[in-house]
């Protein structure tokens, strides 16, 4: 997590502009003379915001962000208004799960609208809030929305790719083979046997249960990797509930240390979800003990508690991917590989025309690209590397493709770094090499035909031999040559591939 690349530092800036943000909504709220639940519930969302408006463009976060309130408000008054009436709330929020789901058909827009709508009910069942709280509320959001607006748009603008979503382009399917009609099924049974569980065990915390089961169906398609998510969720928690007992405990709610460990808290959620999900859920899991202890409420009973709840959503998640609509592992597997792929295609052909003078040749959005396609390919293939999974072909199989992707976008960065450089020279080599290199990702990109029972992509070209280079440019293209070629044996092997695993 720690040695993770972070090109451009994205990582640590969109990290420390989140506790920036996060920052000013609660100081917004405190300074109005709102209460403490509504400085917390501004946090919440100004930490919503950040974390899920994920648009390509500066000009759609801005729209997605103004939508927020739509989505949450109602939401917000039908919790407040149904506290009181447990069938009625339980009904309305397991509606408000499957439209949450079913709204990612529509997007980056629809993924943020579902998830703050779906959190805007569960922060009311957190906070226990009451309809005459609603007012104070509406306005905690509005001022987080504003303050944390200003610091994302105004204050510290920083340009990213939007990661690419869930289901991979080439998934539609219509009725029930729609992965987000699926998943939408799929969350719903999953939160409703969560809700039942969670309510055995305590009245009052069940909603930890339903939370866990929401989040672990967020960003995954396949059965394999909600199972993997569920793992690393419940690890999270455990760790995360230690390191409480030892930290959030002994302050018993001060604010001034509190505060601080919270900031830190979000910092460790923007800066580890993108490598690993197990970090980001300690992180979360000791905010969720200090926010505990502000309200007064922390004890060692309620952590363990949590972890119980946690347990029973994972379980319920697990359940409901193999035995609700199933999606097995390499249904997804290809596609993010052959994306990842094609962005490196992209990255070396702009590199290239950049070093050949072209002023608007860009290949720096491509390399971006290419990170966050990593990581999804690594999410992907996450079921076949898994120490528990029993399929150790496959697994180091899965693992070969990883390592060359990730060797692929080293040379990338590289080639990035030095087309970037406005001394670099052309060499006549360059255009040679870049040639091969499409040519490689041509052919590992080509359709297969007979999927996994010697399957064939078509030939990919043999690396040329390493020549003595002395430009830095190809010896990065050189290197990539050999990445794509060594691809070959995993990706085209007559074996069953790693893109066909089980799960």
């Amino acid at each position: 997590m720690f040695v993770a690349p972070d090109p451009g530092r994205l990582r640590l800036r969109t990290s420390l502009r989140a506790v920036t943000g996060i920052a000013l909504a609660v100081i917004t709220a405190e300074l109005c003379g709102l209460s403490l639940t509504a400085s917390i519930t501004g946090g919440l969302t100004a930490l919503l915001a950040l974390f899920t408006v994920t648009d390509a463009s500066v000009r759609a976060q801005r729209g997605t962000t103004a939508l927020l309130p739509v989505a949450g408000f109602p939401v917000l008054a039908l919790a407040t208004s149904l506290h009181g009436v447990p069938l009625a709330r339980d009904a309305a929020f397991l509606a408000v799960v499957f439209c949450g789901v079913y709204a990612r058909r529509w997007g980056p827009r629809g993924h943020a609208l579902g998830i703050f709508a779906f959190m805007s009910f569960f922060i009311t069942q957190f906070l226990h809030a009451v309809p005459a709280q609603l007012p104070e509320l509406y306005g905690a959001v509005g001022l987080a929305l504003l303050a944390s607006g200003a610091v994302r748009f105004l204050l510290w603008p920083i340009e990213r790719r939007t990661p690419p979503a869930a289901v991979p382009p080439g998934m539609p399917g219509r009725g029930f083979a729609r992965p987000t009609t699926r998943q939408a099924l799929q969350a719903t049974a999953a939160c409703a046997v969560a809700l039942s569980l969670g309510q055995f065990f305590s009245e009052d915390r069940w909603y930890w249960a339903v939370g866990t089961t929401w989040w672990i169906f967020v960003n995954t398609t396949s059965r394999g990797e909600t199972l993997v998510r569920g793992f690393r969720r419940v690890l999270g928690t455990v760790v995360g509930i230690v390191v409480g007992l030892l930290i959030a405990i002994p302050l018993h709610g001060a604010p001034a240390p509190t505060a601080a460990l919270v900031a830190v808290c979000v910092f460790g959620i923007f800066y580890t979800a993108p490598v690993s999900y197990s970090w980001m859920m300690l992180a979360v899991t000791v905010m969720a003990g200090l926010l505990y202890g502000l309200l007064g409420v922390l004890n060692p009973a309620l952590l363990v508690l949590r972890l119980v709840e946690t347990g029973v959503g994972a379980v319920c998640a697990a359940l409901a991917v193999v035995l609700v609509l199933p999606v097995t592992t390499h249904a997804t597997n290809d596609a993010w590989i052959q994306r990842a792929l094609r962005s490196v295609h992209a990255a070396t052909g702009e590199s290239a025309a950049r070093l050949a003078g072209s002023p608007t040749a860009d290949p720096a959005p491509h390399a971006a690209e290419l990170e966050l396609l990593l990581a999804r390919v690594r999410m992907a293939l996450a079921p076949l590397v898994h120490p528990l999974s029993p399929f150790r072909a496959r697994k180091d199989r899965a693992r070969q493709v990883i390592a060359l992707l990730d060797d692929c976008a080293r040379e990338v960065r590289g080639l990035v770094a030095i087309a970037a450089d406005p001394s670099a020279s052309h060499d006549a080599r360059l255009a040679a090499a870049c040639w091969r290199v499409e040519a490689a990702v041509e052919g590992l990109t080509a359709p297969i035909t007979g999927l996994g029972h010697g399957a064939d992509r078509g030939s990919a070209p043999a690396a040329a031999p390493a020549p003595a280079l002395s430009e830095p440019a190809l010896a990065h293209l050189h290197g990539l040559e050999r990445a794509l070629a060594d691809l070959a044996h995993p990706l085209r092997s007559d074996r069953p591939s790693p893109l066909v695993g089980a799960g």
